[in-house]
């Protein structure tokens, strides 16, 4: 109950302003995914492949971002870093359980069906749970070193996970992979956007961090 009055508390108190900004961000990537170009294979219907693999990498960057400042605050003994674990620890697994309905939007208008048994999208779900289930308990248990020890750890068991899991009908980069560069060039500035909505989210974290205010 605490946990969720203390919650319930920030977003009340988030400036408006937060809120805009974010949800421009948010609208500027709905629009800018509209004006993807379309494939010949799968056509327009790509466009929300652009979006879920633009999604799931801003996750994996706030992953990232929350391990290195994990292991930076932990050497060097920085509150400051453990807030920026925490709060990028928070955005990344928000992006990643959001990452899985477009990921399921993508099967369904790609392949016309759902293919849950596929090795990637249950690697996805196991560490959307696990995920979700770490950071309510890293807010819950308020320990500034355990954070960015068990976001460092995270982050090294998800690239191993990826690293160890069979790719069927998940192709590996197959934008960074492409010879149309119009692709890769629409592809990196929609992910620049995803990455700004990335940081606009950690920030607001960041500002709420209880053991960061003092």
């Amino acid at each position: 109950m605490q946990f969720l009055k203390v919650h319930l508390s920030r977003f009340i108190k988030t400036p408006f302003s937060t809120w805009i900004w974010f949800i421009v961000t948010l609208l500027s990537i709905a629009l800018f995914t509209t004006l993807g170009p379309a494939e010949h294979s799968l056509g327009t219907h790509v466009r929300i492949v652009y979006l879920h693999g633009a999604w799931v990498w801003a996750s994996m960057a706030a992953f990232l971002f929350a391990g290195i400042c994990g292991a930076i605050g932990l050497f060097a003994r920085r509150k400051t870093f453990h807030c920026w674990s925490g709060a990028f620890g928070r955005t990344g697994i928000f992006f990643w359980v959001t990452y899985l309905p477009l990921s399921l939007w993508a099967m369904q208008t790609n392949w016309n069906g759902l293919f849950l048994a596929e090795p990637r999208w249950k690697l996805a779900l196991v560490f959307a749970i696990s995920g979700l289930l770490l950071q309510v308990g890293l807010s819950l248990a308020n320990k500034p070193y355990l954070t960015s020890a068990l976001n460092l750890c995270y982050f090294i068991a998800l690239m191993i996970a990826l690293q160890n899991t069979a790719n069927v009908m998940h192709p590996a980069s197959p934008i960074l992979n492409s010879e149309a560069w119009r692709i890769q060039f629409y592809f990196s500035g929609l992910l620049l956007l995803t990455l700004l909505a990335v940081w606009q989210m950690a920030r607001w974290w960041y500002k709420g961090e209880q053991y960061c205010i003092a």
